[in-house]
């Protein structure tokens, strides 16, 4: 018997968002889009085009069906998108956003995926634990864009790993050696501040969460899901090199070292940095066992599929009952934790441990939302003077 067609809404159409959903219906059958939402409707519009009309998806074209009525725009398009008849909400706006809405795609009985991370604050990686535990409960799929997980390759080695191939693990290091993320130019004077903190959004802190949250994530997470468990306490060092003090570069480091240690006395070194063109440039992650080393894919076989594919593969498996049931929820927003743990121990020169950043009482989004709504960004942290809390 043929399946039901299943309906994803988007929320976040911008370049991340337009790619979850084409990979989200290359990868399926019998699935389609039927609504999208978005802060900016010249987004949306052109989310919308290149779903539609890119040579290269092609293939996916017939599977937009997205009328006028479901397009939905403003800052509460998530509410409406939610309220339509989607089965499956894609999450793939800014981070900061990523707590508020999840929690409400929850609570209205729909199946997630998330892009990582999932919060920019230890409050808002509270408020999404206790909604992956509500999804749980209602066995709701919860997916999130650790596409490392849905690596063949990675899934075979972790395997390996934890059955000993390596022995006992020593030691880790990761680094994620990148160029800068920037998502605009100038600031046109018609825009508002937090208009144009949204168009900007991966230079300000409330929105990426820096670094190491919104991109770095990637590494940490593969080596808290390689050991089973996330780190008790962090040092580590960061600062801005070379980003300009403008506006165009909000508040947010190019570079940042930590040292993670782990209950069983592990150390994780983590380094990232965004530095300019021709600048060294490497992602890599290694793992230092009593009997031998591993990178965390050298133990699989090639992927046949692309992990960015997979991974919405393994969403509607599990929500069709076809596969096994998956909720990233809580190892996802561990991981985030973790991230954000490092980032508020080198803005603030302490080190900062697990039960302090679980408890910690920053919050940093805002109270009032509107495309003229005024907003002074903070200044870049200094150690010494940032104060945690």
């Amino acid at each position: 018997m043929q399946a039901r067609k299943l309906k994803a809404g988007l929320i976040g159409c911008g370049g991340r968002g337009t790619g979850a959903a084409t990979q989200f219906l290359q990868g399926n059958d019998e699935v389609e889009v039927t609504a999208l939402a978005d802060v900016f409707e010249d987004k949306l519009l052109n989310c919308l085009d290149r779903l539609r009309q890119d040579p290269r998806n092609t293939a996916i074209a017939s599977k937009v069906n997205v009328p006028a009525e479901n397009r939905f725009v403003g800052f509460d398009a998530y509410q409406k998108l939610i309220a339509s008849d989607v089965d499956i909400v894609l999450l793939c706006t800014p981070p900061g956003y990523r707590p508020m809405h999840f929690e409400a795609a929850i609570n209205a009985g729909k199946h997630v995926f998330a892009e990582k991370p999932i919060a920019t604050d230890a409050t808002g990686v509270r408020r999404f634990m206790a909604a992956a535990l509500k999804a749980k409960e209602k066995k709701l799929t919860v997916v999130s864009g650790a596409q490392n997980r849905s690596n063949s390759a990675i899934r075979q080695t972790r395997a390996k790993v934890q059955a000993g191939a390596i022995g006992d693990i020593a030691a880790a290091y990761v680094g994620y050696y990148s160029g800068p993320v920037m998502h605009a130019k100038e600031r046109d004077p018609k825009w508002g501040d937090m208009e144009w903190q949204h168009r900007d959004w991966y230079s300000y802190l409330w929105l990426c969460g820096d670094q190491i949250v919104e991109q770095h994530f990637h590494n940490i997470d593969l080596i808290n899901w390689f050991v089973g468990m996330h780190p008790v306490k962090v040092v580590a060092s960061g600062g801005a090199a070379w980003r300009p003090r403008t506006e165009l570069y909000g508040n947010i480091y190019d570079h940042l070292r930590s040292e993670f240690t782990y209950p069983n006395g592990l150390k994780l070194i983590s380094e990232c940095r965004q530095y300019p063109k021709g600048c060294y440039y490497k992602v890599y992650e290694l793992l230092v066992g009593s009997r031998g080393r591993s990178d965390c894919r050298d133990m699989g076989g090639k992927p046949a599929v692309n992990p960015q594919i997979q991974e919405h593969v393994d969403l509607v498996y599990s929500v069709r009952g076809t596969g096994p049931y998956i909720n990233h929820g809580q190892e996802v927003a561990e991981s985030t934790l973790t991230c954000i743990m490092a980032r508020e121990a080198a803005y603030s020169g302490l080190e900062i441990t697990w039960d302090m950043i679980l408890n910690s009482k920053q919050d940093l989004m805002p109270k009032t939302f509107g495309y003229d709504v005024k907003m002074t960004a903070p200044p870049l942290p200094v150690p010494g003077e940032y104060k945690f809390i």
